[in-house]
């Protein structure tokens, strides 16, 4: 279990570890973004310097609150709960934040028990 914070926008915030091609952890803040259907996005930049392997003929198309959008897709490695997993990465231009998608409820149990500031992920 991984245990977050609430920003002061409210907002759900964890710390997970980005995995670089050469075995690095990076730590990062990540938002949870249940609007979000994927597992994790990110700034292109931040995905190529990374190292992560570009899925070259693939692009998914995906509704934004800016309208749709075309995203390119990673295999990256992401350490959470103490546990490595690769998934499929979306990257965009200007992401200012790293997203969790709503995906990882379907594995992990999410507690955000805000009047007692308790937020985890597990």
């Amino acid at each position: 279990m991984i245990f977050g914070e609430f920003n002061n926008q409210s907002e759900l915030i964890f710390e997970i570890g980005l995995v670089t091609f050469d075995g690095d952890v990076i730590p990062v803040n990540a938002l949870l973004d249940t609007g979000f259907t994927g597992l994790l996005a990110l700034d292109n930049q931040d995905a190529l310097s990374l190292g992560w392997i570009l899925n070259i003929n693939e692009q998914r198309e995906m509704q934004t609150a800016w309208g749709e959008a075309r995203f390119n897709l990673y295999e990256g490695i992401v350490l959470l709960d103490g546990e490595e997993f690769t998934i499929e990465v979306l990257d965009g231009d200007h992401l200012d934040n790293v997203l969790l998608g709503v995906r990882w409820l379907q594995t992990k149990r999410l507690l955000a028990d805000f009047p007692a500031g308790i937020l985890t992920l597990g």
